[in-house]
């Protein structure tokens, strides 16, 4: 007979989920997509005794908020920019990581560089920008969504120290999918900044699209 074998902690466990949580998130397109980080959402509840409460706690918010489709938050995207891609996706459910403090971050700004932030980031959104534009106007960002390789798009977002603020969020894109073509190819040696987004807002009224983002709008 096999004898059992030892079982980790609860506390070990929930570490174990929000860890694989943030992978999921920087990650998204290795991990599974959205069904991944809403099963892991699942999963976190479960443990913090809310289990089946996905519903009430993550999707009725964002329907709520205009950020919930029938297809899920990506039907949301891609009305709003060509070629939408699972890391503008994370970006989005990260805010209600943020609120359960499961979200990892590289920086915290302090609550005035944040504001700042926030009063700038609009304005500053009125020209194009590429990648290494809004690192060496705003910093390094928090939080990096997608992988560091310039071929392909991804979110940058920026938390303070303050829980009261709102994530803000820059979201780059750097090409389609060519369906004729078996290898992605980019359309921009840096991507390009579409959109600067300020979370917990009406979501069509929390992004303010570049010039490229007017560009590259679903026709």
């Amino acid at each position: 007979m096999t004898e059992p074998r030892p079982v980790v902690s609860a506390d070990e466990m929930h570490a174990y989920l929000v860890d694989q949580l943030n992978q999921a998130l920087n990650r998204p397109g290795m991990f599974g997509g959205e069904p991944a980080i809403l099963m892991l959402f699942d999963h976190l509840l479960f443990m913090e005794g809310q289990p089946g409460s996905r519903w009430e706690a993550v999707i009725e918010p964002l329907r709520k908020r205009g950020a919930f489709t029938a297809v899920g938050v990506k039907g949301v995207f891609r009305e709003l920019i060509r070629g939408s891609d699972d890391h503008d996706v994370a970006s989005v459910y990260a805010e209600f990581a943020h609120q359960r403090r499961w979200l990892h971050a590289d920086r915290i700004l302090d609550a005035g560089t944040h504001q700042a932030l926030m009063d700038r980031a609009p304005e500053w959104a009125a020209q194009d920008r590429q990648w290494p534009d809004v690192a060496a106007e705003f910093g390094e960002p928090s939080i990096l969504f997608g992988g560091t390789n310039p071929k392909y798009g991804k979110t940058l977002a920026y938390v303070s120290e303050d829980p009261e603020h709102p994530m803000v969020f820059f979201h780059l894109w750097n090409g389609d999918l060519d369906e004729a073509s078996p290898t992605w190819n980019p359309s921009y040696e840096q991507p390009v900044l579409w959109a600067v987004r300020l979370g917990d807002r009406p979501f069509q009224n929390s992004f303010t699209l570049t010039p490229a983002g007017r560009r590259l709008r679903p026709q």
